[in-house]
């Protein structure tokens, strides 16, 4: 079927959103024009939810209803309203069909093309009076900085049960499968002393953070775990042996039981190592806690997502592709996003790619063709769903 896109509009929502800055935090001002676009032009109720207290941002999550069918299962899509930096001055420029930024910036494609879609999609669907189910557009804060958004989002206001998280890169994939995350520190207290003067007096903790990393499984474990130490920071000058440093990483896998297998591994290492270079303290000499010591956190980032290929989601979004001359493969991914919150939130969510490439770099573009494809493939899912 050919839906009559505007692609001119769609070009023009686009450059128009991707020029308001809108770091984690400070997603206030695009908040403001998307509540002016679908309330009072798109005829919709925008709901804002009471997040702030918990992420900090200028605004709440934005929930978007767009009336539909009596009687018809409602369908949510998902976008995140905030960019990494830099994002101040965005400028942005058109060239045969591709968009970018002036190269200072990044280009917020992630995800504000997203945004873009979906106001064109409501648009299109107002203008040719085509039937829907009720549909409901979950705009989150704080997605690049911990999904912090998502976790703290008020499914209450939600009616529908399942959705898309426009979010990804290729728009022939949909995203089914992505890992569950945590995140560790590990921080280990040695004794200061003099480097110079009396270093044999010192527990470098340094050195045995050095030991301990040199054991930890890090990179690609398997085809579905991967574990990384990304921060390290300790020590106060060259002349003092360092009495503490701090060390963070994460784990992720496709495997719940994997995932804790890792994290115990890694953490052990770090106790081993310390408790192996305990020095022997003669008997009556003991003051204060042995040292050196280690402390270990362990948080829970994102959990796990997995949705069958058999889910009405995944059946429906590969039918409508078909029905449009495209076939959609269906993928797992390394990475994670506010669908894995959704997921753990019960509410089925998977993920579609807008075409978004080079994101979180001054590099970013989008071809407005792949724009114009997942506003196609979007209508036609609404029009097949349920």
């Amino acid at each position: 079927m050919h839906y009559p896109i505007q692609v001119e509009r769609l070009k023009e929502a686009f450059v128009r959103l991707a020029a308001v800055e809108s770091p984690s935090r400070r997603e206030g001002d695009l908040a403001e024009i998307l509540k002016d676009i679908f309330s009072r032009e798109l005829g919709g109720q925008v709901l804002e939810d009471s997040s702030t207290a918990l992420t900090g941002s200028q605004v709440g999550n934005l929930i978007v209803r767009i009336p539909g069918q009596e009687g018809a299962s409602p369908l949510f899509f998902n976008a995140h309203m905030d960019t990494v930096e830099p994002c101040r001055g965005i400028h942005v420029l058109f060239d045969d069909g591709v968009f970018t930024s002036d190269g200072t910036t990044i280009l917020g494609a992630d995800d504000k093309a997203a945004i873009a879609i979906l106001i064109e999609v409501t648009r299109v669907i107002r203008e040719t009076g085509m039937p829907h189910p009720p549909l409901e557009y979950v705009f989150t804060v704080c997605e690049e900085i911990g999904l912090l958004g998502a976790k703290a989002l008020d499914t209450g206001l939600l009616q529908a049960r399942a959705g898309y998280a426009l979010d990804s890169i290729d728009p022939d994939v949909l995203i089914n499968q992505a890992p569950c995350a945590t995140r560790f520190n590990v921080k280990i207290v040695g004794r200061a002393a003099h480097a110079g003067l009396n270093p044999e007096h010192g527990i470098n903790s340094i050195r045995l953070a050095a030991k301990a990393i040199s054991k930890v499984p890090m990179g690609r474990l398997d085809p579905d775990t991967t574990a990384n130490i990304g921060l390290i920071k300790g020590g106060k000058a060259t002349n003092i042996v360092p009495d503490e440093v701090e060390i963070e990483g994460e784990v992720r896998s496709h495997s719940e039981d994997r995932l804790g297998q890792v994290q115990d591994e890694i953490l052990s290492i770090f106790y081993k190592v310390v408790r192996e270079n305990r020095p022997d303290v003669p008997p009556g000499r003991a003051s204060g806690p042995a040292l050196p010591v280690v402390q270990t956190e362990v948080m829970n980032d994102y959990p796990l997502m997995s949705v069958p290929k058999e889910h009405p989601l995944v059946a429906t979004a590969r039918r409508a592709a078909r029905s449009l001359g495209r076939e959609l493969r269906s993928e797992k991914t390394g990475g994670g996003s506010d669908a894995n919150v959704l997921n753990g939130k019960g509410l089925a969510t998977v993920i579609m790619g807008i075409g978004m490439r080079k994101v979180h770099t001054t590099e970013e573009f989008i071809r407005l063709d792949d724009m114009v494809s997942t506003t196609e493939l979007v209508l036609e899912i609404i029009k097949q769903w349920g």
